[in-house]
C-alpha cells in the first residue's frame, strides 16, 4: 500500500532527476503532482480541518506573492491547506491599478465582509540572509527595492480599502527562505522577526539571534505582546487569528533548524512556464516560472520567462528537448464559470505562443503546450483536449 499523501510530501522537493528527465516524463511528474495534491484537499480530514481552523479563527487570509516556489506560507505556518487565497505573479510585482487584480481583490473583500469577516492581508517579499543571490530574482536580489514595493503596495490597499485598517489590515511580510521565517514589518519601523524571536528592533535586517531556551515551548503571551508593539493599530480579532500563523512559524523554523545539512535551493533550472492562476500545487524551488494574468501587459513578464527558460538550456542546465507552457484559469462553478474559465485559459496560451515566437523563434518549437482549468474548490485541474 502506497503511503499516504501529506501536506508535507506534497511541498517536498522533486527528485534531482527529475530536471534531466525527458519531457514527457517530466511532463508526466508534474501533472502527476496536481493530481496528488488535489486528493490530498479533497480528502475528509483535510476538509474537516479547514472548517475547524475557520470556524476557530474566522478572519480570511489572503497573501501577495512571489512565483517562487520556496515562499509556501502554508507549509511554513503549519496551516491547513486552502486557509491563505494565494495571489503570485513574477517577482511579486502587483500594482491595484492594475483592473483585474483589483476586481479580484475587491470582490474577495466584498465576499468576506458580507460573511462578517476581517480580511488579513499580507504583502510578503522574500530574500535570503545567508546569500544574496538566494534572494528575489525579480528585484535582482536587492532586498530593499523588493520592501520599497511591498510598502507601495500597502499604500495602495490603505487608499483602495481605508486608512484605519477595521475591515482590511494590510502587513509587509518578509519571508527568509534559507531558514523560511517570516519577518513583520510595522508601521514605524519596529520589526518582528521570528528568526530572533524575543527581540523587537527597528533595524530592517536584525543580526541578533535571540531565542527561546532551548527545549521549551514558544511563549504565545510574550509572541502576542511584541506583536502588539509591532502593529499597535492590528484590531483585537485579527491579532488573535495572526498569532496561529506566528506561532506555526516558531515551531516550523525550529524544525528547519534541526535538519542537518539542508540543501538550500540557489541554481535556477525552471523549465515551466506557468500563465494565468492555480498554480498552488507547485510549491518547488526553480522548476517553474509563474506569471499571474493581472498586469495589462503581461507580453513582458512572458519574454523575461521564455528568456530564463532559452539561458537554463543554452546552459545544460535542463535538457534541450523542450518546455511546458502551462495556462490555468480558476472557477466556482460549473457551467458559464468553467466555461469562461477554458476560454481565458485557451486565450492565454495563444497569447503566450505569439509572443514566444516572436522573442524566441527558435525556442518555440520546443514547446509543449497545456491548457486546464483549475475547479477551485476542489483543487482539481483538469486539462482540456487541443483544439
Amino acid at each position: 500500500m502506497p503511503a499516504p499523501t501529506t501536506p508535507a510530501t506534497l511541498s517536498a522537493p522533486p527528485p534531482q532527476s527529475i530536471h534531466q528527465s525527458p519531457i514527457d516524463q517530466r511532463i508526466d511528474w508534474l501533472f502527476d503532482l496536481a493530481q496528488r495534491h488535489g486528493e490530498a484537499f479533497r480528502g475528509p480530514e483535510a476538509w474537516l480541518e479547514r472548517q475547524r481552523y475557520r470556524a476557530q479563527h474566522p478572519s480570511a487570509i489572503a497573501a501577495l506573492m512571489c512565483m517562487d516556489g520556496r515562499v509556501n506560507l502554508a507549509l511554513a505556518t503549519q496551516l491547513p491547506a486552502g486557509i491563505i487565497t494565494p495571489f503570485r505573479n513574477l517577482g511579486g510585482m502587483f500594482n491595484l491599478g492594475w483592473p483585474y487584480l483589483s476586481q479580484l481583490l475587491i470582490d474577495f473583500v466584498n465576499n468576506q465582509t458580507q460573511s462578517g469577516r476581517r480580511v488579513l492581508l499580507l504583502i510578503t517579499y522574500h530574500w535570503s540572509r545567508g546569500e544574496r543571490k538566494r534572494g528575489c530574482a525579480g528585484f535582482r536580489y536587492r532586498r530593499e527595492d523588493s520592501m520599497a514595493h511591498a510598502w507601495a503596495i500597502h499604500a495602495q490597499v490603505s487608499q483602495l480599502f481605508g486608512a484605519a485598517h477595521q475591515s482590511v489590515y494590510p502587513i509587509v511580510c518578509g519571508f527568509e527562505t534559507d531558514e523560511e521565517a517570516l519577518l513583520l514589518h510595522g508601521p514605524d519601523g519596529t520589526v518582528l522577526d521570528l528568526a530572533a524571536f524575543g527581540a523587537v528592533t527597528s533595524q530592517p535586517e536584525p543580526d541578533a539571534r535571540t531565542q527561546p531556551p532551548a527545549g521549551t515551548e514558544p511563549d504565545a503571551l510574550a509572541l502576542e505582546a511584541q506583536l502588539v508593539r509591532t502593529l499597535p493599530g492590528l484590531p483585537r480579532p485579527v491579532r488573535a487569528d495572526l498569532l496561529p500563523l506566528l506561532l506555526g512559524n516558531l515551531a516550523h523554523v525550529a524544525g528547519v533548524r534541526q535538519q542537518h545539512g539542508r540543501a538550500l535551493a540557489i541554481e535556477h533550472r525552471e523549465w515551466v512556464i506557468c500563465l494565468g492562476r492555480g498554480f498552488d500545487f507547485l510549491h518547488t524551488p526553480n522548476l517553474a516560472l509563474m506569471i499571474g494574468p493581472y498586469s495589462p501587459d503581461l507580453a513582458q513578464p512572458i519574454r523575461t520567462a521564455a528568456d530564463i527558460i532559452h539561458s537554463n538550456m543554452r546552459a545544460g542546465l535542463i535538457p534541450p528537448d523542450g518546455f511546458l507552457l502551462l495556462t490555468s484559469m480558476p472557477y466556482e462553478n460549473q457551467g458559464v464559470e468553467r466555461a469562461g474559465a477554458e476560454l481565458r485559459s485557451r486565450f492565454l496560451a495563444h497569447f503566450a505562443t505569439q509572443v514566444i515566437n516572436e522573442a524566441h523563434p527558435d525556442l518555440a518549437p520546443l514547446m509543449h503546450r497545456r491548457c486546464a482549468v483549475l475547479d477551485w474548490p476542489a483543487r482539481r485541474l483538469d486539462v482540456l483536449p487541443p483544439l
